[in-house]
């Protein structure tokens, strides 16, 4: 009796999950009647003293309490009767008997007891029910109470003591193989899309999330996914992610199945030709894609207008009905060329007549490197090429002349009926200015031009529009060798040039700038004679030598062993060196000049000079000794005294120091008189040297003389 009252008691308390006495099992209210039956029995054979002694709220209050321990549980002293083992048992098995054993993480059957608007209660015979979420049932729409569906038991009892079950985790059990089965088979499953999520949605397919790329939801381009959301679809298993178990599904591949179907039964009924109607799709930078009704055509921007367009949206706007005719269509590829101008007659049959050389005016739509496009009428142009649009023969580009949007006129040139060409000039609309080329540029005229390109031969100079000429690198400068145009000049400058040569034919023009002056080189040979000395700059330093800026600005070039210097020092740039001419040549326009020459022709003449005065003093000393030697041979002691006399009257006398002075004074009586001569004939002063000049200057007193120049110092001397 004691075993089925706590039966009960416990099962009122795991039974808060709605179930009531009447949704009990049959099997368990089976039990309780038996066990009524047995205590009325029990209460009714027992006698009545041993029934109010058996109750034990009649005893008194001094009952022994007994130890838990040592209390004999098989018999029963609260006077509710006495169980024997064998009636123990039976109500041990009625007990067990109604409850069903149940495994966590198994799939069991349940049956539905109700539904309310969030959940479904289920019952899998065990001691308490299952609440599971309506939200899980999505594919079983007709669920009712009293069917039975399978279920995931994932606790048995929580940490509220209830009952934990998953539908979807059920479903979700045997899905994984399920799905890849379907995905080998091509087969279509259906889903319910619970929510957005980056990229595209998250749907429900057979209990587990699949993902739905935006690209896989329409053929059609899908901006506002929420639209989707709630809604329950078909689709295609397209990949599967077996380390993560990921599941990507397509609805557009079930689209693309039925228009593939639909492209094959219209790409079997069209011809080239057909006039179809259709819905503009898509817009791109080269043409629009075309609705057919299931097929797509391409309708590309050459063939939307005869007219020239920038851009389809300039014409066309997306879903717009138009008229297309197919124009080339493949069966393999379900591909189709439709065009829209063809529906419209060509502008060149019903344009008037044109002719060569005549003028038409037009609009610039289209510019490019090689030309420019002129609509005349709407679907013809004609083509000005960048030759076409100046007289200059130096090709430039054709923005520098026109763009787009302008209004010009030009020159019919040439046309082509059959192929709808048209070649248009600009320039023919001017004079071409090499017709009078030589009335405009004689020979030997000066000119001022821009100077517009360079080269490493020469620079381009431009006299007038269509009108230029090359100056030759060499034609420069007189007196400065230039290796390159551009340490001449630059671009855009202006240049002074002199003709020097026309070829009308060619149109060519040889031009020349240091032929504005004179030839220099005629007056040169007179100031940079051989062995003259000036002074230079050291204006450049390479292997070979050094270049030094001379007067008048004429280079010279001293080789390496020229340059040498007496303090065994190297020149630096910019430095002032005292040079002597080694050679002169007018033709070849060079001058190899000396600074070594100089020093070196001092030193020599200093040590001659040295010598001679050694040389001198050796001869006089050897004269004196021989002499003495002599007559110390002759002389005895009383003749010294004789000879110290002598000695001391020589001394005495003056006879010796005129002599010593007239000498002296008969070189220079011989100078004088050539320096006069020299005075008065001019013609001798200048074929004279520079050295030879500076000497009479010198005798003549003349100060300041050495950094004149030989012209200088011929005039100084002549006065």
């Amino acid at each position: 009796m004691y075993f089925c009252t706590h039966f009960f008691r416990k099962g009122g308390h795991d039974t808060l999950t709605n179930n009531t006495n009447e949704n009990q099992d049959p099997i368990l209210n089976e039990a309780t009647e038996a066990k009524d039956a047995t205590v009325e029995a029990t209460t009714n054979d027992a006698p009545a003293e041993a029934t109010e002694s058996a109750n034990p709220f009649n005893q008194a209050s001094e009952t022994p309490v007994h130890n838990p321990d040592e209390f004999d549980w098989s018999q029963d002293k609260a006077g509710f009767g006495a169980y024997d083992d064998s009636q123990n048992d039976e109500m041990k098995a009625l007990y067990t008997g109604t409850i069903k054993q149940v495994d966590e993480k198994t799939l069991v059957m349940a049956k539905v007891v109700s539904i309310n608007q969030d959940d479904v209660l289920l019952d899998i015979g065990f001691k308490s029910d299952g609440l599971v979420s309506l939200t899980e049932f999505r594919d079983t729409p007709d669920l009712k109470a009293g069917d039975e569906i399978e279920v995931y038991v994932d606790e048995t009892e929580n940490a509220l003591g209830q009952l934990v079950l998953s539908r979807k985790k059920a479903i979700a059990e045997g899905a994984w193989e399920k799905i890849q089965k379907i995905m080998e088979n091509g087969d279509i499953v259906k889903g319910y899309i619970q929510n957005r999520t980056k990229g595209g949605l998250v749907v429900d397919v057979m209990g587990m999330d699949a993902f739905l790329p935006g690209s896989q939801i329409d053929v059609k381009p899908v901006r506002d996914y929420d639209q989707y959301v709630g809604k329950t679809m078909e689709f295609k298993v397209v990949k599967i992610n077996e380390v993560y178990k990921n599941v990507v599904i397509s609805h557009k591949a079930i689209i693309e199945d039925d228009i593939e179907a639909q492209k094959a039964e219209m790409i079997s009924k069209m011809e080239v030709g057909q006039v179809l109607e259709g819905i503009v799709k898509n817009m791109t930078s080269f043409g629009v894609f075309v609705d057919l009704g299931g097929l797509d055509g391409l309708l590309h921007i050459t063939d939307i207008s005869w007219g020239r367009i920038n851009h389809p949206e300039d014409v066309l706007e997306l879903d717009q009905k138009i008229q297309v005719a197919v124009l080339e269509f493949d069966n393999d590829k379900k591909r189709i060329s439709l065009g829209m101008k063809q529906l419209t007659a060509h502008p060149w049959d019903s344009m008037k007549e044109l002719k060569e050389g005549e003028k038409v005016k037009g609009k610039v739509v289209t510019v490019a490197d090689y030309g420019a496009f002129v609509e005349i009428e709407p679907g013809v142009e004609g083509l000005v090429h960048v030759s076409e649009m100046s007289w200059s023969q130096h090709l430039r580009n054709p923005s520098d002349f026109i763009k787009v949007g302008d209004e010009v006129e030009a020159m019919i040139l040439d046309i082509d009926k059959e192929e709808h060409k048209l070649s248009l000039g600009l320039k023919q609309l001017t004079s071409d200015p090499w017709e009078r080329i030589e009335e405009k540029y004689p020979m030997d005229s000066k000119h001022t031009g821009i100077v517009r390109n360079l080269t490493n031969y020469g620079l381009f100079v431009e006299l007038e529009e269509g009108v230029d000429g090359l100056v030759h690198v060499s034609d420069l400068s007189w007196s400065k060798k230039i290796k390159h145009p551009a340490e001449f000049t630059k671009k855009g400058e202006e240049l002074v040039v002199v003709v020097l040569e026309i070829d009308r034919d060619n149109r060519r023009l040889s031009l020349g700038h240091k032929q504005i002056d004179e030839n220099p080189w005629d007056t040169f040979a007179s100031v940079f004679t051989l062995g003259s000395e000036h002074e230079g700059v050291v204006s450049e330093i390479n292997d070979r030598g050094v270049i030094l800026t001379l007067p008048y600005g004429v280079e010279g070039f001293a080789p390496k062993k020229h340059i040498k210097k007496e303090d065994k020092v190297d020149v630096k740039m910019d430095e002032t060196l005292k040079v002597r001419v080694i050679e002169f040549n007018k033709d070849a326009k060079r001058i190899l000049v000396s600074h070594t020459d100089i020093w070196k022709e001092a030193e020599r003449a200093q040590n001659s000079e040295e010598e001679a005065t050694k040389k001198r003093r050796s001869t006089n000393t050897s004269k004196y000794v021989d002499k003495m030697n002599k007559s110390s041979e002759r002389s005895t002691l009383g003749e010294l005294d004789v000879l110290a006399n002598l000695k001391a009257k020589m001394e005495s006398t003056p006879k010796a120091k005129p002599k010593k002075e007239a000498k002296k004074a008969e070189p220079k009586k011989e100078v004088a008189p050539k320096a006069e001569a020299s005075k008065s004939e001019g013609e001798d002063l200048s074929s004279m040297t520079v050295a030879q000049l500076k000497a009479v200057a010198k005798e003549r007193g003349i100060t300041g003389y050495t950094s004149l120049k030989k012209a200088e110092l011929v005039e100084v001397l002549s006065k």
